[in-house]
C-alpha cells in the first residue's frame, strides 16, 4: 500500500496510552475533567485535500457560553494536534476561549504522504480555507481571532498575517516560531545547494540528517518518553522536499520580518537548540508591529509547553493568558514591552 494511503489508515488507530496517561479513559473524560468539550472531523479543503481538525470549547451544561475570542492553532513539523499539543488547547478552552487545529498536510490524520510539505503556500490555502470556514459560523460573529503557532506552525502564522489582511488577526502567539532553520541543526554548506538539486528529482526521499528534535526539545525525561510514544508523531529522517520548502519559505519569512504589523507574543527559550531565540529577538526588534512583547525564559528549551517542568509550563502558560485576555477587548493606545 502506498505510504501516503496507510497513512491515513494508521491515523484511524487509537493510541493504547492517551498522553496523560491511562486514567481518564477516554478524550470525552479527559475534557470534562478539566471543564472542556471537544470534537474532531474531516474538513475538505477547496483543492480537494482532507484535514483532520479538532475543536476544544468551555464546557456548557446548558446554552452554550459565548467565547471569549477564537484561537486558531498551528502545529510544528512532524506533529499533530491529537497528542501533548491539546494540552494547551484544552488549557486555553477551560479559560473562556475556542479553539480550533488541523493537521498539516501530511501530518497526524490529514491527507497526505507523512512529514511531506512539498508547498507551504498551499498548506497555507488549506488552512486558511478551514479557519475562515470557522469564523463564518454565526455563533462566532464579531468574536476576535488570534493565530497560534508552535515551531513550524509559528512560521505558518506569520506567512499567513503576511498573506492576508491585516484586520483578519487580533494578533499572534508565535511559541518559539521557526522564523529561520537554526545554524544549529540546518545542514552546513554544501549541503543544501545538494539537496536542493536532487529534490528535483526524488522530493520524497527521506534521507536528510538530522538530530534527535525530541532529546534536543524536551527537557524532563519522563516527558520525552511520552512525546515519544505518539502514534502519529513523523519519527523519520527529513524527506528532501520539505527540508527544501523549509529553507525557501524561513529564507522569505526572515527577509520580510519588517513587513510584520499583527500585534504579537512571542515566547522562547534562551537554551532553545532547535529554532533560535535569536531570530525571535530579530522578529522583536524589526516587526512594524505598533503593540509586540517578547518573552525568553532563562534555561528553558524548544518544547515550552509541554517539555520542561510543570512549574515552568505554568509560567508560560500564564503569560500566554495575560496577554491574550489584554487584547480580547480593544483598547486604545499601543504595547511595546520586552521581558527576560
Amino acid at each position: 500500500m502506498p505510504d501516503g494511503e496507510r497513512h491515513e489508515e494508521e491515523g484511524a488507530a487509537a493510541p493504547d496510552v492517551n498522553f496523560w496517561g491511562e486514567l481518564p479513559a477516554t478524550e470525552a473524560e479527559y475534557y470534562a475533567a478539566h471543564g472542556v468539550e471537544g470534537e474532531s472531523s474531516y474538513f475538505t479543503a477547496p483543492g480537494g485535500r482532507r484535514l483532520f481538525t479538532r475543536a476544544w470549547r468551555p464546557r456548557s451544561d446548558g446554552a452554550p457560553p459565548r467565547a471569549r475570542a477564537l484561537v486558531f492553532m498551528v502545529h510544528g513539523y512532524g506533529n499533530d494536534i491529537s497528542w501533548t499539543f491539546q494540552s494547551t488547547a484544552v488549557f486555553l478552552a477551560r479559560s473562556g476561549f475556542a479553539c480550533f487545529a488541523a493537521d498539516l498536510p501530511g501530518h497526524g490524520r490529514s491527507h497526505g504522504l507523512r512529514a511531506f510539505v512539498p508547498d507551504i503556500d498551499s498548506a497555507i490555502a488549506d488552512l486558511l480555507a478551514f479557519f475562515r470556514s470557522v469564523r463564518r459560523r454565526e455563533e462566532h460573529a464579531g468574536l476576535p481571532c488570534f493565530l497560534f503557532g508552535e515551531s513550524m506552525g509559528g512560521a505558518i502564522c506569520l506567512l499567513i498575517h503576511l498573506r492576508t489582511p491585516p484586520e483578519e488577526w487580533a494578533g499572534a502567539v508565535l511559541v518559539a516560531p521557526m522564523c529561520k532553520i537554526s545554524d544549529r541543526i540546518r545542514p552546513p554548506w554544501p549541503l543544501p545547494q545538494i539537496l536542493t538539486f536532487v529534490a528535483r528529482f526524488a522530493p520524497t526521499l527521506a534521507i536528510v540528517p538530522t538530530a534527535d528534535l525530541i532529546e534536543k526539545s524536551v527537557k524532563v525525561p519522563a516527558k520525552r518518553l511520552i512525546a515519544a510514544r505518539n502514534p502519529m508523531r513523523y519519527n523519520g529522517r527529513p524527506r528532501l522536499g520539505t527540508v527544501v520548502e523549509l529553507l525557501r519559505a524561513t529564507d522569505e519569512l526572515g527577509a520580510r520580518l519588517g513587513e510584520v504589523t499583527v500585534p504579537f507574543l512571542v515566547v522562547h527559550g534562551s537554551a532553545d537548540e532547535v529554532t533560535d531565540p535569536a531570530i525571535s529577538r530579530a522578529l522583536y526588534d524589526a516587526a512594524a508591529s505598533e503593540d509586540k512583547t517578547i518573552k525568553i525564559y532563562d534555561g528553558m528549551l524548544h518544547s515550552l509547553l509541554f517539555g520542561e517542568p510543570d512549574e515552568n509550563i505554568e509560567r508560560v502558560r500564564a503569560d500566554i493568558l495575560a496577554w491574550l485576555n489584554e487584547r480580547c477587548t480593544p483598547r486604545e493606545g499601543s504595547f511595546l514591552t520586552i521581558q527576560d
